[in-house]
């Protein structure tokens, strides 16, 4: 049994493309690549694979994680080229390395997630920079969220770790987020950017960094 963990990039053609759907498209370029994956045990048996942390829908990334099992040893450089002509576009793989079995899951050595942030606003950047030091200067900020099984209600400051200001271009700007990623909650860039009061939903989220336990 070997287990390999691929990077990838995620881009505009695929981006409302879903979770469950994502797996499914790993699962079919996989098999069209000939990838010896392996499959768990017992009645409904379902292919090894896991994904570091979801995207949401529309989110871009370049900094994706998947581990997959395979039945057998193969090369890198083997699957690399195998997959890469099943890849369809939007996906861009950027490495494949072996690791160690008994390893974590990727999921829960996820600390923290970087993003980049667009949003459009009137205010102008003094401030911008104002909201985001009052933000980070709160000890803490009850926030709403409705889901479909009701409301759910936390403290949005405890998921947020930094945010900084990138740049800014006629009302348009760029922003830097490090949210937290735990079993606990994992901060939401768009909640973030409107409780610095900025309305409507960003222009575009694309995740940046993983940023993994380490030890």
């Amino acid at each position: 049994m070997q287990r390999l963990r691929l990077k990838f990039n995620r881009g505009d053609e695929i981006k409302f493309i879903s979770h469950l759907d994502m797996m499914r498209l790993w699962q079919r370029v996989f098999i069209r690549a000939g990838i010896p994956l392996a499959y768990s045990e017992g009645f409904n048996p379902h292919p090894r694979m896991a994904l570091a942390v979801p995207l949401a829908l529309g989110v871009t990334s370049e900094v994706e994680l998947m581990d997959i099992w395979c039945t057998r040893w193969v090369s890198p450089h083997w699957f690399t080229s195998a997959l890469e002509r099943q890849l369809p576009p939007g996906v861009k793989l950027s490495g494949v390395y072996p690791i160690a079995p008994t390893l974590p899951s990727l999921q829960s050595q996820v600390r923290f997630i970087e993003y980049r942030v667009e949003v459009i606003d009137k205010r102008n950047r003094q401030e911008v920079e104002a909201a985001i030091d009052r933000l980070l200067s709160s000890e803490e900020l009850p926030w709403q969220h409705r889901r479909d099984t009701g409301p759910r209600t936390y403290d949005l400051r405890a998921l947020v770790e930094d945010v900084w200001l990138i740049e800014e271009r006629n009302g348009c700007y760029t922003l830097g987020m490090s949210l937290v990623s735990s079993e606990k909650g994992s901060g939401r860039p768009e909640q973030v950017a409107a409780a610095l009061g900025f309305a409507g939903h960003p222009v575009s989220i694309h995740r940046t960094r993983l940023i993994m336990q380490t030890s």
